[in-house]
């Protein structure tokens, strides 16, 4: 580990302040007060996104609906790239009223719930162990010493000693979240309290690092194509996943890559009431792209469940004008924006307007459109990556997770294998 005054030196570079982490098994200093800086792309911003869960709303019953009381919640998440510093980001968007965390701990991750010896730090906000989240709200804890590789788990614990209420998440976590017996583990390496667990993430909304060299987020912006339903748990094979490996074997390109997929998210409509899959893809662009640490680049693929599976209908004018809309909000944020075709849905399981000739006309519109336009910054072939040469409105076999909506883990791969890598060697030639 570098000593802590190159810590210092990089921490005051990166965010114009001051800090200090600590090992939870020692003594330590506690990180001063102030806020890193706010400016995008700018020389001492140095924080990017490493990686991210968006938040939807409580679930009708289970444990998003019921929240936790005096538990603490041992949260893993995989990052796309490495760094000498973290900071995490909770969230409160959807909770129905202020939640406390009283103490929170990030350290590199073992096995199951154990955290490699000596790298769990305690997690500070504005110096103090504990913060008060709002409803509706969002709150980043200070610059914590950690150093960080790229594709690595993360361990972040959280414990609240009074009842949340209705915790915002996301469902989909794809790796394990374990769940204490009663009391604060935060600081408990090994994991013999963490007895139960589950498979979504609750109140952490992405973890971020001071990248060792200058970098810039993408953020990947989609439904559970993106999010990675069907593919294998723990493995890290969402096609996210596969290109922040990509971009990590590509020195010349300086990006980390954040998975901004919600399963069963739509472009233009909310999903029915109690079905957790967030706010449409316009309404939720601000907090869960844009919002993101120095982002230069997005890459869209959204508007199969419009086609698919939710009223109302939507004609392919009207998720056209959808996409059309988020380029110009996206360009004017500051950064470039990649649309990815929509992928084959002939035999779908999952309702017969995916499978439809109507549905294919609207697929087969919208993908004329990605490809013709200049609206966006480039485009990114996934239909023609996955589809059967022989029937192209099937995904190939050999890539069919066996819904024949979703990729499998190899779907995946040829997913992230179709991006062109030189898209990302362009400047920014957008401004607010």
């Amino acid at each position: 580990m570098f000593e802590r005054r190159t810590f210092l030196k990089a921490v005051g570079a990166a965010t114009g302040i001051s800090a200090t982490g600590a090992d939870v098994s020692g003594a330590c200093d506690s990180p001063r007060n102030g806020s890193p800086s706010h400016g995008r792309g700018g020389a001492h911003e140095r924080f990017v996104g490493a990686w991210s869960g968006s938040p939807v709303p409580p679930g009708q019953s289970g444990l998003s609906r019921t929240g936790f009381e005096d538990r603490t919640l041992r949260e893993i998440v995989h990052t796309s790239v490495g760094g000498s510093a973290v900071r995490i980001r909770l969230t409160n968007e959807y909770g129905t009223k202020g939640v406390t965390i009283d103490a929170a701990t990030v350290g590199i991750r073992d096995t199951g719930a154990t955290v490699l010896s000596k790298t769990n730090r305690t997690v500070t906000f504005g110096g103090e162990k504990s913060v008060f989240i709002p409803a509706g709200a969002v709150v980043y804890s200070d610059p914590i010493e950690l150093s960080v590789e790229p594709d690595q788990d993360l361990a972040v614990s959280l414990y609240a000693s009074a009842a949340t209420g209705p915790a915002t998440w996301h469902p989909l976590a794809l790796h394990t979240t374990y769940i204490s017996q009663r009391g604060n583990h935060t600081a408990d390496a090994d994991g013999d309290q963490f007895t139960n667990s589950t498979q979504s993430w609750f109140f952490l909304g992405g973890v971020d690092v001071i990248a060792r060299k200058p970098t810039s987020t993408i953020v990947a912006f989609g439904d559970s194509i993106t999010d990675g339903f069907n593919s294998t748990p723990g493995a890290d094979h969402t096609w996210p996943d596969y290109l922040a490996r990509r971009l990590t074997d590509h020195r010349s390109v300086h990006r980390s890559i954040v998975n901004a997929g919600i399963s069963g998210n739509r472009l233009l409509h909310d999903a029915n009431p109690g079905l957790s899959f967030g706010n449409n893809a316009l309404a939720r662009l601000d907090h869960d792209v844009i919002a993101q640490p120095n982002v230069s680049d997005v890459i869209i693929l959204e508007g199969i469940n419009d086609i698919g599976q939710y009223p109302p209908a939507v004609t392919a004018e009207q998720m056209i004008a959808g996409l059309t809309q988020i380029a110009k909000r996206v360009h004017a944020s500051g950064s470039n924006i990649f649309a990815g075709t929509l992928t084959p849905t002939r035999g779908a399981k999952y309702g017969n307007r995916y499978d439809s000739p109507e549905g294919e006309a609207k697929r087969e519109m919208v993908n004329r459109f990605i490809r013709t336009t200049d609206v966006f910054d480039g485009v990114i072939d996934f239909d023609a990556a996955i589809r059967d040469p022989a029937q192209p409105d099937r995904i190939r076999p050999e890539y069919d997770s066996g819904d024949h909506l979703h990729p499998n883990d190899a779907g995946y791969r040829a997913m992230a294998d179709a991006v062109d890598l030189s898209l990302f060697k362009r400047t920014h030639r957008h401004t607010r």
